[in-house]
């Protein structure tokens, strides 16, 4: 039996088509469908997760979701940036067709959202945390969400009752927001659908207190390819506008204090005061008492640093305020699964955490996302099902965020729309492997000319290899062996060797094009709207 059916059984007459949906007529029915928990983190890194990779952080609260459930190691994105990604999350549509290409752009209203179906079809629906598009976010009960990017400290919070600022910080807030819904506003009566969504690790990296008093004391390892030379690869990496030496702020990015750059007379831009501006002046001075010494230090430092010593010592800056955010998430996301195991909610709740995208943390010199390669392509992801998956799973299969909404729909016993166009992890989740037969996914990103220059470019992965075009401006082709080139350095394109893959691979990139309904004139669209 296929899942779908089996769920369809449990819900009885609760299936919805498209978007109308038949009364489900009984509490008893509505009880037996799952609760969802939807964890997103921004700019979260698959590296900087200890089920992942133990070599930065342990996130024991977060490594408990892959221990009690699954771990894929081959999820990705397919549009590595913010907004574009969750608008993708949200409607089950690749930019191209949802209409939000990247940052800049407006979300169109009108695309229908799986909150929405879910909501229709007798869910409760909350979100709390950082949507970073739109004022009202459809199909839910409540919200509280942060206005665009929101602030680490003292955050405000648009509400349906109108905005209002809460001392504290960010992370620590967003989850009490969140278990003060589950304990005094969630419906017993019925399942529920929460979006839990975290503002951090997103830039400029501020941790709590506790954790910039502890991270800062600590050194990291180095990426092996942080002085990456770019050696086989076009302009497009050679001229991104993310690298820790150039494009990284002392400023913004590594907290010295305009005073300190003034001093040693080094050109930076600066939006510290902008990030730090909310803080009062007991939380200042307590941010002074561990930021002033850093600054003291690097006075003594700099006349004797070299290139190679400055970027050390940025990338060492960045990991520390980084990871300490990251530290503050791992802590809140334990406060809510130990909630759930108290309530007896544990078993009958899938727990999905996620982020965005990924991030380089160093890797080819880089900090931010946007490109194909892996480390901003793959994204965490890990999910829990009590009776569902078997725990301690570890899936391989090509999985992105577009299966997110056909996921839930199918969970909760609803009919996706036929425009969506992911697939339900479902069958992945309950070990029915066989019926899963995808290949490859597709990746589309847009937003140039823009912040980090990072050029247009789309491109499909299998498990063996990814094949990307750049184009707009260049033309510009390039090759991964990925299970021989892990870290994506050798850029095979031209290789007599790789000949024959070349050619199967950019046939099976218009296949995949075509199939989700993308093209060059569609590119062309896009590029022309931008102007």
């Amino acid at each position: 039996m296929k899942s779908s059916k089996l769920f369809y059984l449990l819900v009885g007459a609760s299936a919805v088509v498209g978007c109308k949906t038949k009364n489900i007529t009984t509490a008893e029915v509505k009880k037996e469908r799952p609760n969802i928990i939807f964890i997103m983190s921004d700019d979260h890194a698959y590296q900087a997760i200890s089920a992942y990779d133990t070599t930065l952080i342990q996130t024991p609260n977060i490594d408990r979701i892959a221990k009690e459930g699954m771990l894929f190691i081959n999820a990705t994105v397919t549009n590595s940036i913010c907004a574009p990604s969750r608008a993708v999350i949200l409607t089950g549509k690749h930019s191209h067709i949802n209409g939000k290409i990247d940052n800049l752009s407006h979300f169109d209203t009108t695309n229908v959202t799986f909150p929405q179906i879910l909501q229709k079809a007798g869910y409760q629906t909350a979100m709390f945390g950082k949507l970073h598009f739109g004022n009202n976010p459809k199909g839910f009960d409540e919200f509280k969400i942060l206005p665009g990017q929101g602030d680490y400290y003292n955050p405000k919070f648009i509400t349906q009752k109108g905005d209002t600022i809460i001392e504290g910080y960010v992370t620590d807030i967003t989850t009490d927001l969140t278990l003060d819904w589950m304990k005094h506003r969630r419906d017993p009566n019925k399942p529920f659908m929460l979006m839990y969504l975290h503002k951090a690790p997103h830039r400029a990296w501020l941790p709590s207190e506790k954790y910039y008093k502890e991270f800062t004391q600590k050194t990291f390892p180095l990426p092996e390819t942080l002085f990456d030379d770019y050696k086989t690869r076009g302009i497009a990496a050679k001229s991104a506008e993310m690298g820790i030496l150039k494009h990284m702020s002392l400023i913004n990015d590594n907290k010295l204090t305009p005073a300190t750059v003034k001093e040693l007379n080094i050109e930076q831009w600066s939006q510290l005061g902008e990030s730090l501006y909310t803080l009062n002046a007991k939380q200042r001075a307590k941010w002074d008492a561990v930021y002033g010494p850093i600054n003291e230090d690097f006075k003594k430092r700099y006349p004797t640093m070299n290139d190679s010593t400055l970027t050390v010592w940025k990338y060492q800056r960045y990991l520390q305020d980084y990871l300490g955010t990251i530290a503050s998430v791992d802590e809140n996301v334990g406060r809510v699964l130990d909630y759930l195991d108290e309530e007896k909610l544990a078993d009958n709740t899938i727990v999905v955490y996620t982020s965005d995208q990924g991030f380089y943390l160093g890797e080819h010199g880089w900090f931010d996302k946007r490109f194909m390669y892996n480390e901003s392509f793959k994204t965490p992801l890990l999910i829990k099902w009590p009776n569902q998956i078997k725990p301690g799973i570890t899936e391989d299969e090509m999985v992105q965020n577009l299966d997110f909404a056909q996921t839930f729909l199918e969970i909760a016993g609803v009919t996706a729309p036929k425009d969506m166009q992911g697939e339900s992890l479902v069958p992945l989740l309950t070990g029915n492997k066989a019926v899963w037969d995808r290949d490859a996914v597709y990746y589309h990103y847009y937003e140039y000319p823009a912040e980090h220059a990072v050029k247009r470019h789309y491109g499909i992965a299998t498990k063996e290899y990814k094949i990307i075009h750049f184009y707009h401006d260049v033309n510009e082709w390039e090759l991964y062996d990925r299970l021989n080139d892990p870290k994506e350095v050798n850029n095979v394109i031209n290789d007599p060797k790789y000949a024959q893959v070349v050619t199967e691979m950019k046939q099976k990139l218009q296949e995949t094009r075509k199939k989700y309904k993308d093209s060059e004139e569609l590119d062309r669209k896009y590029i022309e709207s931008y102007n």
